[in-house]
């Protein structure tokens, strides 16, 4: 990888290329719950359905979300899902997704997607940009704080014979 971050932009997902993002979104949702939730794989599936359908209950066109195809030179490199979220008396920019396509992985477009997202919100009028990470992604989690963003809670469990 070379010292400068690869370039990146955003343009918004096509309606045509939404089906296969949602599938893939709900799939890697359900085996994070799973996973690092300790949830049984049907539990999982039927929150991940659950949740998608409550988040995004119109799809592309669920106001305050926005759903970009990260690109570079013009070929997809991976996906960011933004959406705006209150917080507090105010309100903020939250991540759902981020997600570099594997071949694409290790080459900085995790760090630059990022760096789109900030710019985003920005342009929302949005003062915060949040998100969460499951405990085990430890590639995402280091990424997130050589950006800058602090771990605001962690939540621990212990499974007992």
């Amino acid at each position: 990888m070379t010292d400068s971050a690869p370039r990146a932009t955003l343009r918004p997902m096509r309606p045509d290329e939404f089906p296969a993002f949602l599938a893939r979104s709900k799939e890697g949702y359900a085996r994070d719950i799973a996973e690092h939730g300790g949830e049984s794989e049907e539990f999982a599936l039927r929150k991940s359905e659950e949740d998608h359908a409550a988040i995004l209950p119109q799809g592309l066109d669920t106001p305050g979300h926005w759903i970009f195809v990260v690109e570079s030179g013009g070929e997809r490199v991976g996906v960011l899902w933004l959406a705006e979220r209150p917080h507090g008396r105010d309100r903020e920019c939250y991540i759902y997704s981020i997600e570099i396509d594997e071949a694409e992985r290790g080459k900085g477009y995790g760090r630059a997607a990022m760096q789109l997202a900030e710019a985003e919100a920005r342009s929302h009028g949005l003062p915060r940009i949040a998100l969460n990470v499951f405990g085990g992604n430890e590639v995402a989690r280091n990424l997130y704080r050589s950006l800058g963003y602090a771990e605001s809670a962690v939540h621990m469990a212990k499974d007992l014979d």
